[in-house]
């Protein structure tokens, strides 16, 4: 069951709540390289990213909030702000549509209230963020070192701190390079609070590693219930964290896929090519549009792994020797030859998604 948090907004993007947990990434253009970053930022919208965040070292470079509105761009903006609270104010008077902050590093608990009025007035919401390397040396002496019940009782501490100056438009991450920090952490604050919680693993590493790392946090947290919006931190191309969240989210069962692929490991019973074949038709239609409509094409390598294992699937075919057999909802239909096995699975996609759409009508 999900965890009950309160909804905030972040622009038209509901966090919390009852919607659907959100995928975000992060620019990583020069901070002064405005049509760059505006250019990545639309780029990893159309990859599925909701929510972009943008770090901003000084006050100038706070334009690229109200240039990017102007050339278009529809998805909420953060502001990622250190150290100086006066960048955090001039980003909202750009148009950023929510605020990061570290409550630990932004100065004085005064500095915090300006930034959290101007925020009020704004109706813009904040981002707390927590990680070992930013923790208070209170809590770093009382534990001892950045263990998960420092992180949360620092996050706690800042949210408490931000309530008490009438201020309750407040999301919380809790971030270490520790998945099993990261999870116990971010634990102990759903138990303790109704604050939605951004999830991820900070400094995950490059693609790959990143990946299983981010996967093991946040599908933990997931299908605990807990967690509203996401960002999978790789040393990687920002679009590969927004392809990676769809995954985890997918694999979690918190958002469904457009079209999910079943694929067997293959084995020495395999005589088709069927590493390639996933991986041509999982590239075929990583950005078809698929609306509402969701669809599983299962990829098998032979009759033990065939329709039997996949009968849930739409559709599919099972490997032979240089064929394969085409079946759907585990009926087999026909025998086809491997060299055309790819074209068949994406007229198969298209015919598919044809008869849900009139099934709707």
């Amino acid at each position: 069951m999900r965890r009950k948090t309160r909804t905030v907004h972040v622009g038209d993007m509901a966090i919390g709540g009852t919607s659907p947990v959100s995928i975000q990434s992060m620019t990583n253009r020069p901070a002064r390289d405005f049509e760059g970053t505006i250019a990545q930022i639309q780029s990893l919208a159309a990859a599925g990213c909701e929510i972009v965040r943008i770090a901003v070292p000084d006050t100038e470079t706070a334009a690229v909030f109200a240039k990017a509105k102007q050339a278009g761009v529809q998805v909420p903006l953060v502001a990622d702000i250190h150290f100086d609270y006066r960048i955090a104010l001039e980003a909202l008077r750009q148009g950023a549509d929510k605020i990061r902050i570290n409550p630990g590093n932004i100065g004085s608990r005064q500095r915090v209230r300006i930034v959290a009025d101007a925020c009020k007035s704004a109706g813009v919401p904040i981002r707390i963020g927590v990680n070992g390397g930013s923790l208070e040396k209170s809590l770093l002496e009382k534990y001892g070192g950045p263990t998960a019940d420092a992180l949360a009782e620092s996050a706690l501490r800042q949210a408490e701190m931000l309530e008490d100056m009438n201020f309750r438009d407040i999301v919380i991450s809790i971030k270490s390079s520790r998945v099993d920090t990261m999870i116990q952490a971010c634990r102990a604050v759903a138990a303790q609070s109704d604050y939605p919680l951004h999830l991820g693993v900070t400094e995950a590493g490059t693609q790959y590693s990143g990946i299983v790392k981010n996967a093991m946090g946040i599908g933990a947290l997931l299908c605990d219930g807990i967690g509203d919006t996401i960002r999978v931190t790789l040393t990687a191309d920002p679009a590969a964290e927004v392809e990676a969240a769809k995954e985890i989210l997918a694999a979690a069962g918190v958002r469904k896929a457009g079209i999910t692929v079943i694929s067997c490991p293959t084995c020495g019973r395999t005589k088709i090519d069927l590493i390639s074949l996933a991986e041509a038709y999982k590239k075929a239609v990583a950005n078809l549009d698929t609306g509402d409509k969701t669809i599983t094409a299962a990829i098998m390598g032979c009759a033990v792994n065939g329709p039997g294992e996949a009968r849930e699937a739409d559709f599919g075919v099972a490997g032979g020797d240089g064929c394969a057999v085409l079946f759907r909802k585990g009926e087999q239909i026909c025998r086809i030859d491997e060299e055309r096995l790819l074209e068949v699975l994406l007229e198969e996609t298209r015919r598919m998604l044809e008869d849900k759409s009139k099934a709707k009508l």
